[in-house]
């Protein structure tokens, strides 16, 4: 009995020397359904430094994204499961986006600006950006091998968890798991 109460006692004292990894821990707990694809992390990973540009060419970086918790999904216009799920990205934004969180979508390789607006307007997206990396160029940095990839970026711009393959970010998994890590910091 003492060994578990000494150990309790340890883990608490090492989850509030580091609040991150217990708002990680938090978040990992609430996965369920299509949410247990997220894999988060056990320590913080670098993200990406390679520029991607607006729908209007204006160069960016994740680093604009800074002081806020990212929910950075890679997609393409020929990705019928991204189409599947960008609504349900949209929706997110809506219900939490904000001054701690953001929803932002790249389309990464050859998606003429037209066919992404186009594919916008068919599905009902109007509230998510239309960001590019036509060369790739972050989404090999970042070991996009496939879409879509959903990476969850710390408001020091770490990575810290990823999803590979489409999901339903519609259900009460996806937004408890967002908001235990939005909400704790």
């Amino acid at each position: 009995m003492k060994r578990f109460l000494y150990a309790f006692v340890y883990t608490g004292l090492a989850l509030l020397a580091n609040p991150a990894l217990a708002d990680i821990n938090t978040a990992s707990a609430l996965r369920d359904g299509d949410m247990k694809k997220m894999n988060f992390h056990s320590e913080p990973r670098a993200a990406g430094t390679s520029e991607f540009i607006t729908f209007d060419d204006t160069p960016l970086t994740l680093a604009n994204y800074h002081g806020k918790w990212v929910l950075l999904n890679f997609w393409a216009t020929w990705c019928a499961p991204c189409r599947k799920e960008m609504p349900m990205l949209a929706a997110l934004q809506t219900e939490l986006g904000g001054e701690s969180f953001e929803v932002v979508t790249i389309a990464t390789g050859r998606n003429p600006p037209m066919a992404m607006e186009n594919f916008y307007a068919e599905i009902g997206v109007t509230n998510l950006p239309l960001h590019r990396d036509p060369k790739s160029a972050l989404a090999r940095e970042m070991g996009v091998l496939g879409l879509p990839i959903t990476v969850i970026l710390n408001p020091e711009g770490q990575e810290v968890g990823r999803l590979q393959g489409d999901a339903d970010w519609s259900s009460d998994s996806a937004t408890a798991m967002l908001r235990a890590l939005i909400t704790n910091n």
